[in-house]
């Protein structure tokens, strides 16, 4: 081949060669760019089934209250004051023994008719917020509580980090609630973003037992990723199950903590008014238990 020809012929080549080089990096960078573009979740989701998740046998936590005096400080701390707590509560919630005290192997939180710091009430509002905080697993509280109109007694949860926002986003989760006026009637609730008591579509269920403040019940829930489910005595009350739609439906994939309190009137106890002449009046409270989830 004449040397000019094969000069030809050689840029010919490298310039094919280039040409066809660009191109793949080309395709190669629009094809990590779909990539970048596609949310990554879209591919990650994995739905959230049931399992059949179990228990251990044995409480992890447990609070038998198996002394006497305050209220075990390495366990439980106290919400504090009177401003109505978002329900228009009637209650200034304190720390003193008189109205949240252990002896005889009982917790007793005491609402009593007493005027401190502007408010005509007091009350406990106990909670173990960064002293047992918790992600899934069973809850069990054994409690007997007070009667009278006026009166609204909680065993319930709230997040402790907020991870979702401000309530309801976060959740909130109500093992038993009974308001005084409905004697006997004890509610399981689920409150989120999506389903909550300011849009009144609350998830609730819903038990009657007869005897709720003379005897000691059994208000339980077990939590796992799936559901939660709520029960009294054993029988299931509600059943509150992840649908896998987000934070909005299900912000329970983050940890909890535990309260416990007596308020006293507000938008729900406080209905049909307060009667006066009950107090105080008392929310006893026998153990708790909790038994950590087993993984599968």
């Amino acid at each position: 081949m004449p040397a000019a020809l094969n000069f030809m012929f050689k840029m010919k080549c490298n310039y094919s060669l280039m040409l066809l080089g660009a191109t793949l990096s080309v395709i190669a960078i629009l094809s990590c760019s779909d990539k970048k573009d596609i949310p990554q979740s879209a591919n990650t989701t994995i739905a959230i089934v049931d399992k059949g998740w179990t228990f251990e046998p044995a409480p992890f936590w447990a609070e038998e209250f198996n002394y006497a005096g305050k209220p075990d400080t390495t366990k439980w701390s106290y919400d504090l004051g009177g401003n109505g707590w978002g329900n228009n509560e009637l209650e200034y919630y304190t720390n003193s023994v008189d109205n949240a005290s252990v002896g005889n192997g009982n917790l007793t939180i005491t609402a009593r008719k007493e005027s401190f710091n502007g408010k005509n009430y007091t009350s406990s509002r106990m909670v173990t917020k960064n002293k047992f905080d918790f992600l899934y697993g069973r809850i069990e509280v054994k409690a007997k509580l007070p009667a009278g109109k006026g009166t609204w007694p909680a065993i319930w949860m709230l997040p402790t980090d907020f991870a979702y926002g401000n309530w309801p986003n976060s959740g909130e989760f109500d093992i038993m609630e009974h308001v005084g006026y409905d004697p006997n009637v004890i509610h399981v609730t689920a409150h989120t973003g999506m389903y909550n008591f300011k849009q009144n579509n609350q998830k609730t269920g819903v038990k009657t037992v007869d005897d709720a403040f003379l005897k000691y019940h059994l208000y339980r829930i077990d939590w796992t990723p799936f559901a939660i489910k709520g029960y009294v005595d054993d029988v299931l009350v509600l059943t509150y199950v992840n649908d896998n739609t987000g934070s909005a439906e299900w912000p329970f994939d983050k940890r909890f903590h535990l309260l416990l309190n007596v308020a006293v009137g507000g938008d729900w106890g406080g209905t049909k008014g307060t009667d006066d002449s009950i107090f105080p009046v008392t929310m006893q409270v026998d153990y708790i238990h909790y038994y950590k989830m087993i993984e599968k």
